[in-house]
């Protein structure tokens, strides 16, 4: 979801910065464009490194005293955490 929020921000940008010739008299519109191209780039970046960087799973070993029959067990269980959203 970074990924197009990145681009939409650049889009956004972009047609500030080179499209709308609009005279406000408190801010500069074109600046803000800049602003939102250089922000969508960022946020670009970071969602393909989160997207390269993939899933991570965690997994975790236990070990107990089975009371009915004295043996031990073994339990062994593996969650993924879905990094991608």
């Amino acid at each position: 979801m970074s990924i197009g929020t990145g681009a939409v921000l650049f889009v956004i940008g972009a047609i500030l910065a080179f499209a709308v010739h609009v005279s406000v008299g408190f801010i500069s519109l074109s600046t803000v464009g800049y602003i939102l191209m250089v922000a969508g780039i960022v946020v670009f970046v970071v969602g393909l490194l989160l997207a390269i960087r993939g899933r991570r799973s965690v997994s975790t070993v236990s070990s107990d005293v089975d009371p009915a029959s004295g043996e031990r067990v073994t339990r062994s269980s593996t969650s993924a955490d879905d990094v991608v959203r």
